[in-house]
């Protein structure tokens, strides 16, 4: 069994709207609103009569949520006392993976009032959603991967002071077909000679069976003879620079190749689309977030991932412990300024991070970060 290691981001490592009204394709799932992904379109309507249409892209959504001071029985601040919704608007900006758990807030704060406090959630990517907050376009970007470098430099410059928040977790999800049965399980070599820079034009599964035997993968031989046709997000998404950073850096690295995926497959800042593309081939390739998987499991087959102690599948469970290999945390990052300066920032905020709010995660598909690490998100907000 190959042993080759998995990078990680730093953070990842640790352990493993609103009405909305919005929909992100196909990541979400659930309660208060029902969503439909077909040809490329999500629809949902929540409780209250808002609808939003999405097509071929990322969406936007508005709620409006009123705050009276009114809350369910039982329901606590992070701080201690009840979560206080102020009126104003809110707009949020970012990873459509991590768009689901804030359109669910927000259908919180729309049952707990009733119109004062309007709240916006689009999903065009994480690299998108950053350039859009660091310069002060947006009061909190949704990420599915750390702030980078480049994005804490054009914020700096443009003053954009802000707070880093984990709120979840979730397992990057290789798919194919449930139809192609001659694949179970890949490796992150295997990975790299079918999606990697060196794997362009690379027509069939089989014709990666050379470089993967030359990576020293343990699955090269399990190839088939079959269209290799890939979908997955683009490079405006989180999720594709967690793959890359998964999956491709260190081979890349290594051999003197750029640390990115091949450009010729059917990318798409639309997970819908992504999941469609998956289901459309026998034979397909693809990757997404866990939540677009599990709302999903009869139009893909999840592969299981071995980084060298054998194939682990992505459940909440192996999700949770970090034994799934491709588990990673999902993060809001709030512009301190603007939650200062408008109080329904703040409060839309503190009802995230809420135990009413962070039943959210798991209402959106994904998997609950441990008390301890709950903990030091709602220290890192309250000493903002």
């Amino acid at each position: 069994m190959n042993s080759y290691s998995v990078r990680r981001p730093a953070l990842a490592v640790a352990l493993a709207g609103t009405l909305i009204l919005a929909a992100c394709g196909g990541d979400d799932d659930d309660t208060s609103s029902e969503t439909t992904a077909a040809a490329g379109a999500a629809e949902t309507t929540a409780a209250g009569g808002a609808e939003t249409t999405a097509a071929g892209g990322s969406e936007t959504t508005t709620a409006e949520t009123t705050a009276e001071g009114t809350e369910p029985a039982g329901s606590e601040a992070p701080a201690g006392g009840d979560v206080e919704l102020a009126e104003g608007d809110v707009f949020v900006t970012g990873s459509s993976t991590v768009e689901p758990i804030s359109i669910r807030v927000g259908e919180l704060a729309n049952e707990m009032s009733g119109g004062g406090l309007a709240v916006t959630v689009e999903g065009p990517g994480t690299g998108d959603g950053f350039a859009t907050f660091c310069t002060g376009g947006a009061d909190i970007a949704d990420a599915s991967r750390p702030i980078n470098d480049e994005e804490i430099a054009q914020c700096e410059e443009n003053g954009v002071e802000y707070v880093e928040l984990e709120v979840a977790i979730d397992g990057l999800t290789v798919a194919t077909s449930p139809a192609n049965e001659a694949i179970t399980c890949l490796d992150v070599p295997a990975l790299y000679a079918l999606i990697g820079p060196e794997s362009e034009g690379l027509a069939n599964w089989s014709d990666a069976t050379e470089l993967a035997t030359e990576v020293s993968s343990a699955y090269a031989a399990d190839f088939p003879e079959a269209p290799l046709d890939i979908s997955g997000p683009g490079e405006e998404s989180g999720t594709y620079d967690t793959f890359v950073e998964f999956a491709i850096a260190d081979l890349a690295e290594e051999r003197g190749q750029d640390e990115a995926t091949r450009a010729d497959y059917s990318s798409s800042p639309n997970d819908n689309l992504i999941v469609e593309g998956i289901e459309a081939s026998e034979s397909s390739l693809g990757w997404v977030g866990f939540a677009y998987y599990a709302a999903e499991q009869d139009r893909m087959k999840a592969l299981e991932i071995d980084a060298g102690d054998g194939c682990v599948a992505p459940t909440p469970e192996t999700i949770a412990d970090a034994s799934y290999p491709f588990s990673r945390t999902l993060y809001i990052y709030v512009n301190t300024a603007n939650a200062e300066s408008n109080p329904a920032v703040a409060s839309y905020v503190d009802l995230y991070l809420s135990p009413e709010g962070l039943a959210s995660v798991a209402d959106a598909g994904y998997v609950d970060l441990p008390e301890d690490r709950v903990q030091a998100a709602m220290d890192a907000w309250a000493g903002r």
